[in-house]
């Protein structure tokens, strides 16, 4: 016998459904605002008024008042019947100084290199021809260094919580040379060879970002341009967070250039955010707005990754979910 819907949570009411989804920005605004001006910093375990907060940030104190008063609603701080503020769970991630803290990472959102582009999203999806991409966010940043610096901490808040997930699930140990392409700063990378400690690791980034990365123990760190210069020879590659960056055409490129340099039997490992086929909501349909209206690029399916790989000289071998938002894309080369 089938489940009853008996116990089944009733469906929203559609208009109210869509009256929510449509005034749905204006309180992750308030969270962008209260986060870019550390109002969370103000707030001691005795809580703080709005005139207080208002002192500590710069910021006016009845629009503060007015804006933490939505966010309280939501759960994100904690409004006493005197008009104080204290700390929620939530509330303390957007503190600098707290272990695991978003406060980067919600400010990031807010940037103009975010925010604006969804003001621009109707053009986008009109015409289908983006005014940015990510060669011009990389160029933004380099002339925002303000901006390039929250973008970057809040990648590490982000890695920090997730990379363990990855580093996990797959066994690393069986290699002898891994390339990370793309890595950043090579914090995943890092974290493989602690797993990995017969392996050699090879960290392929823009010169720039070399420059700022520290050495480590059988790291090698290579910088160069993966769409101009010849990637090392390993026997497996790591790309985490690189072809989302990129519309499919651009992702081919990255990954023939990866084919060019992979030795016989070598493996590729994509870690990516996979949109589900299924109807409902997921983090991954979300990334993947962000990617439209920012980059250029996309999420993709696992039929999508498989396809993609295949045009580019792999073979799509199997899809290992991760305890985060993550899922591994395995692929050989043939």
């Amino acid at each position: 016998m089938g489940e009853s819907g008996a116990n089944a949570p009733p469906a929203p009411d559609p208009a109210t459904l869509v009256a929510d989804l449509s005034r749905a920005h204006i309180a992750a605004r308030c969270l962008h605002v209260i986060a870019e001006c550390g109002a969370a910093d103000a707030i001691g375990e005795a809580g703080a008024t709005p005139a207080e907060i208002a002192a500590y940030t710069g910021f006016d104190a009845d629009a503060l008042d007015r804006m933490l008063r939505l966010l309280a609603g939501h759960g994100i701080f904690v409004r006493a019947v005197d008009g104080r503020y204290a700390h929620s769970a939530a509330s303390r991630l957007l503190k600098t100084d707290a272990a695991g803290s978003l406060r980067s990472y919600v400010r990031m959102g807010g940037m103009p290199a975010f925010w604006d582009r969804f003001t621009e999203l109707g053009h986008t999806a009109r015409t289908s021809r983006r005014q940015h991409d990510m060669a011009s966010l990389v160029e933004y940043f380099a002339a925002h260094p303000d901006e390039n610096a929250i973008f970057n901490a809040a990648m590490v808040s982000k890695s920090r919580a997730v990379l363990p997930a990855v580093a996990t699930a797959y066994e690393f140990a069986a290699y002898g040379t891994i390339a990370d392409i793309g890595g950043g700063r090579g914090h995943l990378l890092k974290l493989v060879l602690e797993r990995a400690p017969a392996a050699r690791g090879i960290l392929f980034e823009r010169p720039h970002v070399i420059a700022d990365t520290p050495p480590a123990p059988r790291l090698e760190l290579v910088g160069g341009d993966f769409f101009v210069d010849a990637l090392p020879h390993a026997d497996l590659y790591l790309l985490m967070d690189l072809l989302h960056d990129w519309h499919d055409a651009d992702a081919a490129r990255i990954l023939s250039a990866v084919r060019r340099a992979a030795r016989r039997d070598a493996r590729l490992v994509i870690v990516e955010t996979l949109v589900p086929e299924a109807p409902g909501p997921h983090f991954g349909k979300t990334l993947d707005i962000i990617m439209l209206a920012v980059t250029g690029g996309r999420e993709r399916t696992a039929a999508q990754h498989a396809a993609l790989l295949s045009s580019a000289g792999f073979r799509a071998t199997r899809v290992l979910p991760t305890n985060s938002e993550y899922s591994l894309v395995e692929a050989v080369a043939v």
